[in-house]
């Protein structure tokens, strides 16, 4: 075949040519399941619609309310709850001719009965017994705080009134500052923080950091607290535990009201097993939304597998995209554990060392043309949006178009650049740290895919894990970050903690995230409340009083992290070029680049300051400092004068005086000709 006839991947990835038979067809079945789709819906608008269908709806032209659900195997549904008194026979549902069964309430009959906030359940009677269970596209559940028995629950609040009709997404989608954060913990009180509280206390807070985007954790339902929302129960019910719809509503309204984008982390990688709460054996048996036997049980998560190749569970899962994106106004998704959802091994025990990985028999091809559906969808519903993807094995495609043989992701998370820090940091001594493998490691992506770059996300902060402040400080973060005391363990853990982040954001990709609180070095663990630590809320809180506090060096950390936040804003930093390569200098622990028209220059010596260093750039003239993370602001020494101007010699070379764990950030004194 000639070049210019395959597919756009292969021709450019030449490394993928002996793989381009199975690219292609990956690409001709999604194309195959689009046509079917049109076939059977009409369009994938409304093949994901099925939340409009199913569930519970007031039927204007029938004067009442209808409830149906898909459960081929059951035996009899028995829908019931505070409208009959939780008489469980009372209300039996039609079984229609596809496994629907349905169930029609005049408004006449019932309109003192079926209200705003009272509880529903359906019974039924299947080959697992006799069980209450909870409608599958629920749009509510509340939880029993003392039987914790879970429940569906009546929500009809009227349209909430949005106005947000002027937020633009452009500037998230150009460079996505990503701030993740959970609702639940984001609250300095030892408790569960709440929407409005989130929307009135931690909103202003990410605005004056300077991030464009936040991605919310734990949004779907979930029974368990501690599990960080990663086993949902109901998909399309956002979780009563924080508030009401309408509060979760306003939160993003008033996020979109500040030029704050909103990305929702969504989870249809597997769903709790739990029979009671969830989707598990809902029809009696263990097939109708999962794959049956060992196949639909996810062994290290303890939980459910979904089969993508079902077109009932296509929609319920495509539908849910489009619920959320419509219904709450998000604008995007990064969707967790997508390297689980590609392959049948789930990723587990697997090194992903030959690209014969990507394409042989343990890919599940119908969870790779669901990803695809799912990225069409969302950007058919909304042109402009975010679709990223968690993939620790290197997917190739991953984010590039479906049309170019693409899977249709924006973004891929750099997973291996918080693996990296944390091997460095554990593994080896400052004097062994190797400037090849730093910069290796750090721009080593494909440059046709974009990547979020990130130092530490929540999976390094959960208990039993270190963040990066606590890896370089340990206990002494307890006790030494007074402004008016010294310490060196301290010194060396805030320098170095400002040097990660910044050559992670300015060098790692083309987006950058940062999880709630670990900004400033935030000290501790998380650790939901469970029976091991007596259910307490010490370590799922973030303690905004140390930020605030000026008296200690964590808002001096706050100031970094602003201010390289604010570089990578004004500048369009993470929508440049790939940095090139200045100097390395392994001996001397040196490293500079250019990116962005700004000149990097990073010193990771732990002892040694250098004076006249050298450092070729590629244009002559007078250079400025405009960021030096020696300054006191920033818990640095003052040890040079950031107003100097710095001229190239006749080697068109800048000497600069590097002091030791520090970078300096300069731009040109004539920018605008550049």
């Amino acid at each position: 075949m000639e070049d210019s006839q395959k597919i756009r991947i292969v021709r450019e990835e030449h490394w993928l040519a002996p793989y381009e038979a199975q690219i292609q067809h990956r690409f001709d079945r999604f194309q195959e399941a689009l046509r079917e789709i049109n076939d059977f819906s009409g369009s994938i608008l409304e093949y994901a619609s099925s939340h409009a269908y199913y569930g519970i709806h007031f039927e204007a032209w029938r004067k009442g309310w209808v409830y149906r659900e898909w459960a081929p195997a059951a035996d009899q549904l028995y829908f019931f709850g505070d409208f009959n008194d939780w008489n469980r026979s009372s209300h039996p549902m039609k079984r229609t001719s596809r496994g629907d069964w349905e169930i029609f309430l005049p408004f006449d009959q019932y309109k003192d009965m079926f209200i705003h906030g009272s509880k529903v359940k359906v019974h039924v009677l299947a080959a697992n017994g006799s069980l209450d269970r909870i409608p599958a596209y629920i749009r509510r559940v509340v939880q029993d705080e003392v039987t914790y028995d879970m429940a569906g629950q009546l929500w009809f609040s009227g349209d909430f009134q949005w106005t947000d009709q002027s937020f633009s997404l452009e500037n998230s989608i150009e460079q996505p500052l990503i701030y993740e954060c959970h609702v639940g913990m984001a609250q300095e009180k030892e408790g569960v923080g709440t929407y409005t509280e989130f929307e009135e206390h931690t909103l202003p807070r990410i605005k004056a950091a300077g991030y464009n985007t936040i991605q919310l954790m734990a949004v779907m339902e979930h029974p368990y607290y501690g599990s960080f929302g990663y086993h949902v129960s109901n998909f399309f019910a956002p979780t009563s535990r924080f508030g009401t719809p309408e509060e979760l509503k306003s939160l993003i309204n008033q996020a979109h009201e500040m030029g704050i984008a909103v990305v929702m982390d969504i989870v249809h990688s597997h769903a709790i097993k739990n029979v009671n709460e969830g989707l598990n054996e809902f029809d009696g048996s263990d097939h109708q939304y999962f794959h049956p036997g060992e196949r639909g049980y996810h062994e290290a998560w303890d939980s459910k597998v979904f089969d993508y190749a079902k077109r009932e569970v296509q929609q319920f899962l495509l539908s849910n995209i489009r619920y959320w994106l419509e219904e709450f106004h998000f604008d995007g998704f990064r969707f967790d554990g997508v390297t689980s959802i590609m392959y049948h091994h789930h990723g587990l025990f697997m090194d992903f060392d030959s690209v014969d990985l990507y394409f042989d028999q343990n890919v599940d091809e119908d969870a790779i043309i669901y990803l695809q559906l799912a990225n069409h969808l969302i950007h058919t519903f909304r042109p402009l949006s975010i679709s990223i993807a968690e993939d620790m094995s290197g997917m190739p495609g991953l984010a590039r178009p479906i049309a170019d043989g693409g899977l249709g992701f924006d973004f891929r998370m750099a997973m291996g650049v918080p693996d990296f820090w944390i091997k460095t940091l554990k593994h080896k001594q400052d004097e062994e740290w190797d400037m090849f493998e730093l910069w290796h490691q750090l721009t080593n992506r494909p440059m046709a895919e974009r990547s979020i770059a990130y130092a530490e996300s929540h999976d390094q902060a959960l208990v039993g894990d270190q963040t990066l402040a606590f890896r370089l400080m340990d206990k002494e973060m307890y006790f030494s970050m007074s402004l008016l005391q010294q310490n060196l363990v301290v010194d060396r853990g805030i320098a170095l903690h400002k040097l990660i982040r910044a050559i992670t954001l300015t060098l790692g990709g083309e987006g950058y995230l940062n999880f709630i609180g670990n900004e400033f070095g935030h000290p501790d663990w998380i650790d939901f409340p469970r029976e091991g630590n007596n259910w307490s809320y010490q370590y799922a809180r973030r303690q905004w009083s140390l930020v605030d506090d000026p008296l200690l060096r964590y808002g001096q950390l706050g100031n970094w992290d602003k201010s390289i936040i604010k570089l990578a804003t004004d500048y369009k930093l993470l929508a440049s070029p790939a940095a090139v390569q200045l100097h390395l200098d392994a001996d001397k622990k040196i490293l500079a680049y250019e990116r962005g028209g700004l000149i990097f220059v990073f010193s990771f010596h732990p002892t040694e300051s250098f004076f006249g260093f050298p450092v070729h750039v590629n244009r002559p003239g007078d250079y400025k400092i405009i960021l030096n993370s020696d300054e006191m602001m920033f818990s640095g020494f003052e040890r040079l004068d950031s107003k100097l101007l710095y001229p190239t010699d006749e080697n068109v070379c800048l000497n600069l005086y590097l002091p030791n764990r520090s970078v300096l950030i300069l731009e040109h004194s004539d920018p605008a000709s550049h």
